[in-house]
């Protein structure tokens, strides 16, 4: 078959995915409009799931499950636009890794507010001027960000879901010569994780190490000087227009972040796998036993705790600790809801959502 003739029939592929695709998002204005007159949430990451799930149990093609999950995230992302545009507002800068997991979510199309901090992320929420925020709560490399998981106690806000995201990063420069770059601007993180290459590749070269405030500002002064290179990820090397001279230079493939999406009064419907978020201030911790026997608890039940974080409870001379708790699990399930009225007010529950990590 000739070059030629196989562009003709992608080209008539293309056309077919055109109108089917405006015929999907025809349905999906109705379907927006039902939604609007009940009231009823827009976004609805169990319903996403399942049409993923759906689509990956039917899948006889090249297209992988993570290809498939990319198509159609961006699909969706569209869709909601259509059925209620919102905005969504991520922790900064513009090109952070944050910002790609935001997109990855909500797609390009959506209106977002690029934030300083996470307290800034948590308020824009909760004060109605973001319907979304974005914000990173752990890697594993790392640990947990610990800002997140306060504003998670203080503030009165919903998980709505998770979302895990590998960290790639790449050496970008306006210099194709390595012998001519002078200085490497990246975040302090970003050096350590990159160890490995930047002793292998630059070792003896008397090359600067200037740390930033992110990868998106060390891309920014990559872009405007010479003889300087960044370290950072492959969105803002694009957004500054850096060229990228070595990508995936990270130490480990195995390092993720993990994201959590929250909003305002939000409540996901059961799926076919869940995971609950809960802050647990349980009384007389100093007493022996206590957190035991809370832990044991879901143990009895048959509830399988993926993480407890303590953190310090502020405000008291004394050294008691609140604990952040992760299970599998619904709230509306009933071996849940027996520990939640067992603890009462003890406990406070922050979502059940799609379980991703």
């Amino acid at each position: 078959m000739e070059l030629q003739e196989l562009r003709n029939r992608i080209d008539g592929l293309d056309d077919q995915l055109l109108s089917l695709l405006n015929e999907r998002m025809e349905l999906v204005r109705t379907v927006g409009e039902l939604k609007r007159s009940s009231q009823s949430i827009i976004y609805r990451p169990e319903r996403e799931k399942q049409i993923l799930d759906r689509l990956a149990r039917h899948n006889s093609g090249l297209l992988t499950r993570q290809a498939i999950d990319a198509i159609f995230f961006e699909i969706f992302a569209v869709s909601r636009n259509l059925e209620l545009p919102e905005r969504v507002s991520y922790l900064g800068p513009e090109g952070s890794f944050t910002h790609q997991a935001a997109e990855g979510r909500f797609g390009a199309m959506s209106e977002y507010l690029v934030l300083p901090t996470i307290h800034s992320v948590f308020e824009s929420v909760e004060t109605g001027r973001a319907k979304f925020g974005v914000v990173p709560i752990e890697n594993n490399q790392e640990g947990i960000v610990v800002e997140t998981v306060d504003f998670l106690r203080e503030k009165n806000l919903s998980i709505v879901a998770e979302m895990l995201l590998k960290v790639h990063f790449t050496f970008a420069s306006q210099s194709d010569s390595l012998k001519s770059i002078k200085r490497i601007y990246s975040k302090d993180i970003a050096f350590r994780q990159c160890g490995k290459f930047i002793h292998e590749y630059l070792e003896g070269m008397g090359v600067e190490l200037i740390p930033v405030d992110s990868t998106s500002k060390a891309a920014k002064l990559a872009s405007e000087e010479p003889e300087a290179a960044a370290i950072c990820s492959s969105i803002s090397a694009r957004l500054f227009g850096v060229p990228i001279l070595f990508d995936n230079i990270e130490d480990s493939d195995q390092n993720q972040t993990r994201f959590l999406i929250l909003a305002k009064d939000f409540t996901n419907v059961k799926s076919s796998d869940d995971k609950t978020t809960i802050i647990a201030n349980l009384p007389n911790t100093n007493r022996p036993g206590v957190l035991f026997e809370f832990l044991k608890d879901f143990n009895d039940r048959g509830i399988n705790l993926t993480k407890i974080e303590s953190r310090p409870l502020r405000g008291e001379a004394s050294f008691r600790a609140w604990f952040l708790v992760e299970f599998l699990g619904h709230m509306d399930d009933l071996r849940v809801q027996e520990i939640m009225h067992k603890y009462g007010t003890h406990l406070k529950w922050l979502g059940s959502y799609v379980r991703v990590s």
